[in-house]
């Protein structure tokens, strides 16, 4: 068995494939990597393609749609080695992107998570939205990154090309110790897709584990390639799935004092999606609302559960990254501080 696993998560992504695999095998044949796309059970032709032009790559097939969440989870179940890579579809990889993460996780065995810097793949000298150079939250559960700050991406002029430990990293590729992944049960299927990655890195850090970014290693994400940033669907799970991120990590106290800025500022945002004439968008946040409690109220012995988990796998009692103690809200949108290096 090899030691590394870099998994593909697909679905109906018969054209991102035939664009994107010859790169993934062209960079990522190791002694010790396999490489693995799992199927969650696509109506296209993306695993005749897959069989028919690309032999080596080994291929698991779902019997349904897990989502993003469910498809890892029962994917990697099936999976025996020391690392797995988590790696988008609209991902393309470049030379080099294994190794210096992979000896990096070997040499360090509290380093649970890490990601590579991800760029645009259309606009390629700036940061990628989703991850860039390593992602952070503010302390009303808002996320954003070295790179990247809400909407406003940074060009890459190498001002963040440190190994930095970092909040959360990209679920768009994401390198994880196997042991700690299924460990701490992997990403949480209450959330089907979007932020569950950060839950997870919020997960790893509580039992005593660091992530990491490490820049050394690039990749280029397309973004978007499934959900469009502008579905109300995908906004729908981003409002729910943050809140119920923020109650599974956050002490009961400190939780209640969130809440009630958040229902302010996701409302101020709903009120602006209105006026935008985006009438969708603003039922979604409200949806979103109301998802979340009952989402919360029916599976608090889950939560509950999940700390008891934490509690038990836990490695050390190593003070993790901190959340960002001031509101991004406010230091983007009333102090115009538009760039990560702003803000530390």
């Amino acid at each position: 068995m090899k030691k590394l696993a870099v998994v593909i998560l697909n679905w109906n992504g018969l054209d991102l494939l035939k664009e994107l695999i010859p790169h993934l095998e062209k960079y990522s044949k190791r002694e010790w990597s396999d490489l693995y796309v799992a199927d969650n059970c696509s109506s296209d032709e993306s695993v005749k393609y897959l069989r028919e032009n690309h032999p080596d790559i080994k291929i698991i097939e779902l019997d349904e749609n897990y989502g993003f969440s469910g498809g890892y989870n029962k994917s990697l179940s099936m999976l025996e080695h020391d690392f797995f890579v988590l790696l988008n579809s609209d991902v393309e990889v470049t030379e080099n992107w294994l190794d210096p993460i992979y000896h990096m996780m070997c040499n360090d065995d509290k380093i649970g998570i890490v990601q590579p810097k991800i760029k645009d793949y259309y606009d390629r000298n700036k940061f990628e939205y989703a991850g860039a150079c390593g992602g952070f939250v503010d302390f009303l559960g808002y996320p954003f990154c070295r790179g990247r700050i809400f909407d406003s991406l940074e060009e890459d002029s190498l001002q963040y090309n440190s190994i930095k430990q970092v909040f959360w990293a990209s679920g768009a590729a994401m390198f994880v110790r196997a042991e700690l992944y299924k460990n701490l049960g992997g990403l949480d299927e209450m959330f089907f897709a979007h932020m569950e990655e950060i839950d997870f890195c919020w997960r790893s850090q509580r039992a005593g584990y660091k992530v990491m970014a490490n820049p050394n290693s690039t990749v280029y994400h397309m973004g978007g390639a499934t959900l469009s940033k502008y579905n109300s669907r995908k906004l729908f799970l981003n409002f729910r799935n943050n809140l119920l991120m923020l109650a599974k990590n956050l002490s009961f106290a400190k939780f209640l004092s969130v809440i009630f800025l958040r229902l302010i500022l996701d409302g101020v945002a709903g009120v602006k999606f209105l006026f935008e004439g985006k009438v969708d968008m603003f039922f979604a946040v409200i949806k979103a609302h109301f998802a979340f409690y009952g989402l919360l109220f029916s599976n608090i012995s889950e939560i509950k559960k999940s700390d008891e988990i934490i509690e038990r796998y836990k490695i050390s009692d190593q003070k993790q990254n901190k959340l960002y103690k001031h509101s991004i809200v406010k230091e983007y949108y009333i102090n115009s501080k538009k760039y990560f290096s702003d803000l530390y």
